[in-house]
């Protein structure tokens, strides 16, 4: 299928209404089919690229769109609101090619920026954040990836388990421990996703969605592919997710909003007793709680995001409070367009199921929502 790649505006004249446009026109017919599980969607990728959405998360000297740094937590939450609201699929492509690069982005040396971060940006490159395993998700200071000396490198080894993009990415930020238990222990890594000794497989989730485990043999590093300092990985994974989780929160608003823009045509349309569903009561005042949780999880999310532009020093605290506050709501507006919609909005392909499914799993990803508590109430405590 041929993409329509005329210019575009630029970055900063980018609304809601166009993201939505461009998903709608440009990226819908690249999907793959409505609730099928699959793995990585390369032309999507591309697509995302050549209608200019992608590059924004760059710096143009790195071949983006983007400001001097291309760390502009605002625009990545107005991309994933817009996407979201039409193209979920579409708004996780961008979203992962930002998670899995943006360490190297911030913390790589000048080879390692220029080797991968113009291949991501132009959607020739999948990256993957390989943080997670199975016994260390929300505890991301307890992996037991480890990455041993050897000669003028180190060998990786170990299990990483929901790892997205995995195993089809093509460059992963891996954290491994190099020292102590806890977190001065971990270090982070770039791994090509073709070095002997890397492998995976898919794993099937509640949702559709690109995700896997990642297994490491003895996988060679050299010692400039350390991101950061040595036994400083925890500190640039900790960084990337201050960045990513206001953005899940705008992931989260614009699944509710699509859900709520479909409740509201279906209550108009839908009769019951001789009147419209919406003329009752029952279901104007769910439709208002609904919009007003969507948007103060809104309002929040996009204060958290300015935190982190202006480097407050409040941002890891409003990072988390963003992510909990919206995902939560998105879940329980979801779970009211399910109401509204009865019987409709259980079968399987129906829009509002398949947000049913795909507004789950936010709550859990990138730190869970009784993480995203303790996060707050250390804060608070400080």
């Amino acid at each position: 299928m041929t993409l329509n790649t005329a210019p575009i505006v630029s970055v900063q004249l980018f609304d809601i209404d166009e993201i939505r446009r461009l998903a709608r026109e440009q990226l819908l017919p690249l999907a793959t089919s409505p609730g099928s599980a699959h793995g990585v969607n390369r032309v999507l990728v591309k697509g995302l690229a050549d209608c200019g959405l992608l590059p924004c998360l760059f710096p143009s000297s790195l071949g983006g769109s983007g400001n001097l740094s291309g760390v502009d937590a605002v625009t990545l939450c107005r991309l994933r609101e817009g996407l979201a609201y039409e193209m979920t699929e579409a708004e996780s492509a961008l979203a992962l090619q930002g998670l899995g690069s943006y360490p190297i982005l911030q913390s790589g040396s000048n080879a390692l920026r220029e080797r991968w971060i113009p291949e991501v940006a132009a959607g020739r490159a999948i990256a993957a954040f390989a943080l997670s395993e199975l016994e260390s998700g929300s505890d991301a200071a307890a992996l037991a990836c480890v990455a041993v000396p050897d000669g003028s490198g180190f060998r990786l080894s170990g299990v990483k388990r929901w790892i997205s993009n995995a195993p089809d990415a093509d460059v992963y930020t891996v954290f491994a421990r190099t020292g102590e238990a806890g977190p001065r222990g971990v270090t982070a890594f770039v791994v090509s996703g073709d070095s002997p000794g890397v492998s995976g497989k898919a794993l099937d989730m509640v949702a559709p969605h690109a995700i896997g485990e990642l297994e490491l043999d003895g996988v060679f590093v050299e010692r400039d592919d350390v991101l950061g300092d040595l036994g400083g990985g925890f500190k640039v994974a900790m960084r990337t997710l201050d960045l990513f989780r206001p953005s899940v929160g705008a992931f989260a608003v614009g699944m509710a909003e699509a859900a709520l823009d479909r409740s509201i045509a279906y209550a108009s349309q839908r009769e019951a007793f001789g009147q419209p569903i919406r003329e009752f009561q029952a279901i104007s005042h769910r439709l208002a709680d609904m919009a007003t949780k969507i948007q103060a999880a809104r309002l929040l999310v996009y204060c958290a995001a300015e935190a982190y532009n202006a480097q407050s020093p409040d941002v890891t605290k409003l990072s988390a409070m963003a992510k909990l506050f919206a995902t939560e709501a998105a879940q329980e507006v979801v779970d009211c367009a399910v109401q509204i919609h009865g019987a409709a909005g259980l079968q399987r392909g129906h829009p509002i199921e398949l947000a049913y499914r795909e507004v789950r799993a936010p709550r859990i990803y990138e730190g869970t929502s009784e993480i995203q508590r303790t996060i707050i109430a250390r804060q608070l405590f400080r």
